[in-house]
């Protein structure tokens, strides 16, 4: 380091400037491509059925996609260490985000409407009478 630190902010990142970074984050990068697109494939199957989790899982997707080509036009194109560095910051940050800070609430509402819904399944389907319809609504439907 022959350098302050702040002024490799303004150096290309490139193989010279910058040795050490320059194959681990394009490795980084395309790992992160591919494992976003492996998780929002193997959970909105699981998943299929929450539409909660679905829109989460695309805003992780999304975000995915978009840091790690970013990553990868800035390992092509050399931009300054400081776009690199601030993309990285941004795209990690807003992953952190949506999977801590944006979707927990509705996590838990999501949560309490299920409660609700199977315990007014539950109560009304608890006595046998309910599930068996009478005579009368019988005959009416053969009539039509």
């Amino acid at each position: 380091m022959q350098l302050w630190p702040w002024e490799y902010l303004f150096k290309p990142f490139n193989r010279i400037e910058f040795p050490s970074l320059y194959m681990p984050l394009f490795f980084a990068s395309i790992l992160l491509l591919v494992s976003t697109v492996i998780l929002y494939n193997v959970r909105t199957r699981q998943l299929r059925r929450h539409a909660i989790y679905l829109q989460m899982y695309e805003w992780i997707l999304w975000t995915g996609i978009i840091v790690s080509f970013l990553m990868v036009v800035y390992w092509i194109f050399k931009f300054d260490m400081i776009i690199v560095l601030g993309t990285l910051v941004g795209g990690l940050g807003m992953l952190v985000w949506i999977r801590f800070v944006r979707f927990p609430p509705e996590f838990r509402a999501y949560e309490r409407q299920l409660a609700k819904q199977r315990y007014f399944t539950r109560a009304r389907f608890a006595h046998p009478e309910t599930t068996i319809r009478s005579k009368s609504s019988r005959r009416r439907r053969r009539r039509r």
